[in-house]
């Protein structure tokens, strides 16, 4: 974010943005909103300006503005009062508005190596994040997740010992192979016996200690039972909800912990896949005399679903959540965008929470594209014209959310390339009145009902249910009476 001095008069405080009176020099609340900053999305401070009851800003004058930017240099520079300092000479301006001076501070955003950034030498005390209130102490779950992503080697690298290589279930294993062998006939590692063949994908590693065999944490994850991932990753859980049928909660429902499958990663992806897939229509295009099944459209959903697994933090509440409405998929995976969501979107540069899970997917020709696979999915929903897929990122506890709509929202880049790469799962105005009817019925059951509520029955994203409830406000179907906390919704028509 960039400041604009044309644009004060329009600037309201939000996530990024954070007015500070400073009239009695540096606010000790600058300090809290500096480490919230850097442990987000980066954002800007301004120094002199208070906020009115109407939201816009008015600047209040700094008296002796070096003075204070000496005293900020020399803060920001005491390791016992900020754990780092992420700014250049570049990031601290000051500009005259209105006959008052006001200063500047860009705040970066940290990378996952220099987070948590802290303060008052106080790593679980003095830790922030920001949300739509403002700044908020971390709590202990999240500065640990912070500190397991400051390293290279990541956590489902280590070697579990404690567990032998007998815990893993073997028939995944060689479905696993199987895989592999189809995709790369004859390949060196074929012959190789199966606790050889786990160390070469990363799955098993030799102990220091005992010079014995045993699983590694992505090892586990992916062909462990389910009771035993629990052992080393007690929030482990994976769940499958499709909603295609308004009157029916749930058409279909498949969770880790159900006890009548294994509850891995490797099962959990290849079921829920087919599961994502078998609505799409299966294009007919021939290569010789060989019929062609795969598409954009299916490489797009299996790379979105390897980014979502691979990029779980394990531990972390509320598990892996995959929804499938008539009209959209949501991907939810417990974890903060370890690159951001800004280079996420821009691709180019690889940085997986589970870098061993990533290698095996990769193995089995899924996700080999590094870095560049969140693009490509935003270029196939380009092309069959479909509404732009969002990525949300949530703290406390941290979350990232990716929803795919099939809604159609403008021309098709390509028509002669469409009937190759799948389609619509339903008819577009069939699937934004399904929506509205579903919202509309559990009106009717609970005018109180929250839209977080409402995005869980409906299995939809929290932004989602906003943009179609604000349409069906705007249009007179819905309206709201009383306030947030206590309002009720009102159906006009």
């Amino acid at each position: 974010m960039d400041f604009d001095l044309k644009k004060f008069d329009e600037y309201r405080e939000n996530n990024r943005l954070e007015v500070k009176k400073a009239k009695g020099g540096l606010p000790n609340s600058l300090w809290d909103t500096y480490s919230s900053m850097a442990n987000c999305y980066g954002g800007i401070i301004l120094l002199g300006v208070i906020e009115k009851e109407d939201g816009s800003f008015a600047t209040t004058g700094l008296k002796d503005v070096e003075k204070l930017k000496k005293d900020f240099w020399n803060s920001i520079n005491n390791s016992k009062k900020v754990s780092i300092n992420l700014l250049t000479d570049d990031n601290v301006e000051v500009y005259e508005i209105d006959e008052d001076v006001v200063m500047v501070i860009h705040v970066p955003r940290a990378t996952r190596e220099e987070k948590p950034v802290y303060i008052n030498d106080n790593l679980f005390g003095g830790t922030f994040r920001r949300n739509g209130e403002g700044d908020y102490h971390c709590t202990p779950s999240e500065i640990r997740a912070m500190l397991r992503d400051q390293t290279e080697e990541t956590s489902d690298m280590k070697i579990l010992d404690d567990m032998e290589i007998s815990d893993l279930n073997m028939d995944t294993v060689h479905a696993y192979r199987s895989r592999h062998a189809a995709l790369r006939p004859n390949h060196v590692w074929e012959k190789l016996t199966d606790e050889d063949y786990l160390e070469q994908i990363g799955a098993a590693k030799r102990s220091r200690d005992d010079k014995k065999m045993h699983p590694t944490g992505a090892g586990l994850l992916m062909f462990g039972e389910e009771y035993k991932i629990l052992y080393e990753y007690p929030e482990y859980f994976l769940d499958y909800r499709e909603m295609l049928d308004p009157a029916i909660r749930w058409t279909d429902r498949l969770q880790s912990s159900s006890g009548d499958w294994t509850g891995n990663l490797f099962d959990f992806f290849f079921r829920v896949n087919s599961k994502l897939v078998k609505d799409l229509k299966i294009p007919f295009k021939l290569e010789g005399i060989t019929r062609i099944d795969d598409t954009p459209v299916h490489r797009a959903m299996r790379e979105a679903l390897a980014n979502c697994l691979t990029n779980t933090d394990f531990f972390v509440p509320r598990g892996v959540v995959i929804r499938k409405n008539t009209d959209r998929i949501i991907m939810e995976n417990p974890g903060y965008i370890r690159t951001g969501k800004d280079q996420m979107l821009k691709g180019g540069i690889s940085d997986p929470r589970n870098k061993a899970l990533m290698k095996m997917f990769n193995i089995i020709g899924i996700g080999e594209r590094a870095g560049s696979g969140v693009p490509d999915i935003y270029d196939v929903w380009k092309t069959q014209g479909w509404e732009t897929p969002v990525v949300e990122e949530q703290y406390n506890p941290d979350r990232t959310i990716l929803t795919l709509s099939f809604v159609q929202v403008g021309n098709i880049e390509n028509q002669e390339d469409l009937k190759y790469q799948g389609d619509t799962l339903n008819d577009t105005l069939e699937q934004n009145d399904t929506l509205e009817t579903l919202i509309l019925e559990q009106i009717k059951k609970n005018p109180r009902s929250k839209q977080i509520e409402l995005a869980e029955i409906t299995g939809s994203s929290i932004a989602t249910i906003k943009r179609t409830m604000k349409k069906m406000t705007e249009q007179g179907i819905i309206q709201r009476e009383g306030g947030k906390r206590n309002g009720i919704w009102i159906i006009v028509k």
